[in-house]
């Protein structure tokens, strides 16, 4: 009977493991002052082989494309529009019916702002994206960030 029980929350605890959604990517985030004032904001994602993430410019009719929110703050600007950096792949996706833009191994988003003095603020906000592999697309998930300037 020992073992029956044994078995059976065996099978429980490695069910409840393989449910578990997984997160192929890691998020880093950091500022870089470039000028008096002037920051890079740079979020970057590390994905796990064999997993993409999709292009912000990514057409209607396909995947979700990533998506960066920023917090309103009264003590900065944005400077610019966001900008990726990465090795960018356009491919035609057959489930879709389009050509899908997207990045694997690793991708940057960019964004200048600028201080409205010399003074000490956070910007905050949300990563909103979605990841693929060659058999299935994981559901779209947000992680929020918080970072120091200054």
């Amino acid at each position: 009977m020992k073992k029956i029980m044994l078995s059976i929350i065996t099978l429980f605890a490695v069910c409840s493991v393989m449910a578990q959604i997984q997160d192929p990517v890691q998020w880093s985030y950091a500022a870089k002052k470039k000028a008096n004032n002037v920051y890079e904001i740079v979020i970057t994602g590390m994905l796990e082989q064999p997993w993409h993430i999709y292009s912000m410019s990514t057409p209607k009719g396909g995947p979700r494309p990533t998506k960066i929110n920023f917090k309103k703050n009264p003590l900065l600007t944005l400077e610019g529009k966001l900008k990726e950096n990465g090795k960018l792949k356009v491919e035609k996706d057959n489930v879709f019916g389009i050509d899908v833009k997207y990045y694997s191994d690793r991708i940057e988003f960019i964004q200048a702002v600028k201080l409205k003095g010399n003074i000490k603020t956070n910007i905050g906000g949300t990563v909103e994206y979605m990841v693929c592999d060659d058999s299935q697309c994981l559901p779209p998930t947000t992680k929020t960030f918080d970072i120091k300037l200054q």
